[in-house]
């Protein structure tokens, strides 16, 4: 086929059903709930090692994990031997404004672990999770270190936000008005409509959005990279919404009062999470060019995370998406979560018994 007909094609692609179809990686319904939808990926040959509970933030879809074929930590992880999870949160809508960090922590991450565990004899499982994924995998291992947790691998989760370009400066206003500039807002309506997110994710790539005329004209016939850019258009188009008390809790304490870094994060009056208590292994990774969680910041947690039998930081090239799911996660990323893994692996003791 000539340039010009890929071109033409590539063209009617873009404005019709993308130059790519969505295939997700197959999976099947282990326990369903709202907000807590169990998925197992589907595997062909046994799995090896202990299983992994991927962990998504909230806004996001599941998607984060699995973009296209290339582009999917999941199938990375199943080619490694793992048993691969995930949680399922759904549609955050008006009604569900009054959740917050607590139903994570304390009941549908720890829900999901025992699910998991269960499923094979007991193990450990290793978590894995991405931005406020990452937060609230290490809030669950702090708050309930007795749960079958093997490791915990946090990626763009921010530690200390005094470090952390943009929001250091809404945490330096916020320190000065109570923060209520955003939380009255945020309880008037009921959380940030899915709508808010979409757009205030696309605001934070700005660059992304003015240049991307450009770089269609550039790879008009490059179908790998319309379908790179087109995946990443799919994703923030399917963004759900944040719950109001989450959303309030988040601005509140992770960045006004910086609980993250001082170690105890508060999250109700009988409710304070103390971060030295988590115990399991723990791997910190942070991107250089991550606008939404400085690699500083995320560093950060090596010298709050005291507890840990072990805490290592890992600094990768990409932004606060592209080092979870860009073109290059599979060589900078993924290997270091890999390797992260192997040696957490090596060095685990027999599943236990009960």
């Amino acid at each position: 086929m000539g340039t010009l007909s890929v071109a033409l094609r590539n063209a009617v692609a873009l404005f019709g059903d993308g130059v790519e179809p969505y295939t997700p990686t197959p999976s099947e319904l282990v326990s369903d709930a709202p907000h807590r939808r169990l998925l197992r990926y589907r595997r062909a040959t046994p799995a090896t090692g202990t299983p992994v509970l991927l962990v998504p933030p909230l806004a996001v879809t599941i998607s984060c994990y699995d973009m296209r074929p290339s582009q999917s930590l999941v199938r990375f992880l199943l080619d490694l031997g793992r048993e691969v999870y995930v949680l399922d949160y759904g549609e955050i809508t008006y009604a569900d404004r009054d959740l917050g960090f607590e139903e994570w922590v304390d009941d549908i991450v720890p829900t999901a672990i025992a699910a998991v565990s269960a499923e094979h004899a007991h193990a450990d499982v290793d978590l894995i999770g991405w931005s406020f994924g990452g937060t609230i995998s290490v809030l669950t291992a702090a708050a309930h270190p007795e749960l079958p947790i093997g490791s915990v691998t946090a990626v763009g989760t921010p530690f200390d936000q005094r470090r952390n370009g943009q929001i250091a400066l809404a945490r330096r206003f916020g320190r000065v008005t109570g923060g209520r500039e955003v939380t009255l807002p945020i309880k008037m309506i009921g959380g940030v409509p899915k709508y808010g997110v979409r757009a205030g994710f696309r605001l934070q790539a700005i660059e992304r959005e003015l240049t991307k005329p450009w770089f269609i004209a550039c790879n008009i016939t490059d179908v790998e990279a319309l379908a790179r850019m087109q995946s990443v258009d799919r994703f923030m188009d399917t963004m759900p919404g944040y719950p109001g008390r989450f959303y309030r809790q988040a601005y509140r304490q992770l960045i006004i009062r910086n609980e993250m870094f001082s170690g105890t994060v508060n999250l109700g009056p009988d409710f304070a999470v103390d971060l030295t208590r988590l115990t399991a292994p723990t791997q910190l990774i942070g991107g250089t060019k991550d606008a939404l969680a400085s690699s500083a910041s995320v560093a950060a947690g090596v010298d709050v995370l005291t507890g840990a039998a072990r805490v290592r930081f890992a600094q990768v090239p990409g932004s606060h998406l592209g080092i979870i799911a860009g073109p290059a996660a599979r060589e900078t990323t993924w290997a270091t979560i890999a390797q992260f893994l192997a040696e957490v692996e090596s060095t685990r003791t027999p599943a236990r018994t009960h």
